[in-house]
């Protein structure tokens, strides 16, 4: 298993292109089931989470090439709409082929996804949906079944409790084929989420209100393959700029939108960092001493939850006192002990944590728990004194597209170094 050795202490400097979204590409290449026949879709990272999919969708029947940045689908009518748990334990989004599949073939097993290191994530919302649509739904021995006596889905009205992202997308590739129309109410806003109803809407779908909290979709008879290029990965590019500020360096992140990017870009400011919103993309300047600024974690269009440990760093080396407070997942400061361990001074009570700078980071053998905490512990490498070994690097493989060759190509003292087996 492979680790992250960094040497820290010097700043970022130059031009880091921002890789494709893998939480919109993941959505998009399950919607692929829609329609028979070869779909292309470009801008794809070169991630495990996007090979994970790619297995999954080969048992289904279909064939996958997955040659980065290009991803090609060709669908057929799958024999059986299993997706059973060896392949959905690797990647709780594997949970994106349900509505697909009970859309197109009336019925589905899919193996629960279960919670990960940052909290239970259930589905809830996305059963609820299915059974307004005239789904029937039985859970046995970690899977659930669902079935539509009627063979084709029904439109209905659908109040979700929570905007879940997966479920509002679950639920939209489930709409697009049913019969009549559909309209998902407290629906997540996200980017990602307006990407799918893009890519259904070139299908064939009619997909209205995409990035908004009520989306409508009127049911259509069949679906067509499509050529789609995926959005710039805004948390990817919201973690670079993170780490240019933390470094105090210099960085253009380009092929990134401005918009999708207003809530990190606001408190980056408000810390003192220059952030300049230019043609083809976003500069970021770092200019210590930074102020200490507090966040709150909350859907799109807020802080994402996604830059919550990244932003953490930073207000490590903010002088005064920082509170960021999680509303998303009840157990995302995980990455907060390993912090600590390098020198921060952050306490964490329930959702709360608060942090005390400046910190003079040391360079520390760390352990990533989950995708975004592994970010955290690279930037935190990148600033401190001396040498930072960040073990479990699979977690960043998922979602970070060769993070040690894009930082290395700005400045970075960063390696991909063989660990113990």
């Amino acid at each position: 298993m492979d680790n992250l050795r960094i040497v820290g202490g010097t700043p970022l400097h130059g031009t880091l292109r921002v890789s494709g979204a893998k939480n919109a590409a993941l959505p998009i290449l399950c919607a692929s089931l829609l329609a028979d026949g070869e779909s292309t879709f470009r801008n794809v990272p070169d991630l495990t989470d996007i090979r994970t999919t790619a297995n999954l969708l080969r048992h289904l029947g279909l064939d996958a090439e997955v040659a980065p940045p290009v991803v090609t689908i060709t669908s057929r009518p799958v024999v059986e709409p299993d997706a059973p748990y060896d392949l959905v334990r690797k990647m709780r989004a594997s949970v994106l082929v349900l509505g697909p599949l009970v859309a197109r073939y009336g019925r589905a097993r899919v193996s629960l996804p279960g919670g990960c290191a940052i909290g239970a994530r259930p589905i809830d919302q996305h059963l609820k949906g299915l059974e307004a649509m005239g789904a029937e739904i039985r859970l046995d021995h970690g899977y659930v079944y669902v079935e539509v006596p009627k063979g084709r889905l029904t439109g209905a009205d659908v109040w979700l409790d929570v905007p879940t992202v997966t479920g509002t997308e679950n639920l939209m590739s489930a709409a697009v084929l049913a019969k009549g129309r559909t309209t998902l109410m407290n629906a997540a806003r996200e980017p990602e989420v307006e990407e799918l109803a893009r890519v259904l809407n070139k299908m064939g779908a009619k997909v209205e209100g995409a990035g908004t909290d009520t989306i409508t979709i009127q049911g259509v008879e069949a679906l067509e393959p499509v050529d789609h290029a995926i959005i710039a990965d805004r948390i990817e590019a919201g973690t670079y700029m993170v780490a240019a500020a933390a470094t105090g360096g210099d960085l253009f992140l380009d092929g990134i939108t401005f918009e999708p990017m207003r809530a990190v870009a606001a408190k980056l400011r408000e810390a003192g960092i220059h952030v300049e919103r230019q043609d083809t993309g976003i500069r970021v300047v770092g200019k210590p001493p930074f102020s200490p600024v507090d966040v709150t974690t909350a859907p799109h269009p807020d802080f994402p939850t996604d830059m919550q440990a990244q932003f953490m760093v930073l207000m490590c080396l903010a002088k005064g006192v920082s509170v960021i407070t999680e509303t998303i997942f009840e157990n995302r400061f995980m990455h907060v002990s390993e912090l600590n361990r390098m020198g921060a001074d952050v306490t964490v009570q329930g959702r709360r944590a608060t942090v005390v700078g400046p910190a003079k980071l040391q360079g520390a053998s760390v352990m990533a728990t989950d995708l975004r905490a592994s970010a955290s512990l690279v930037i935190a490498g990148l600033v401190a004194e001396g040498i930072t070994e960040v073990l479990r690097v699979y977690h960043i493989d998922r979602g970070y597209e060769r993070i040690e060759e894009k930082l290395r190509a700005v400045g970075a003292n960063i390696a991909r170094v063989p660990g113990e087996v």
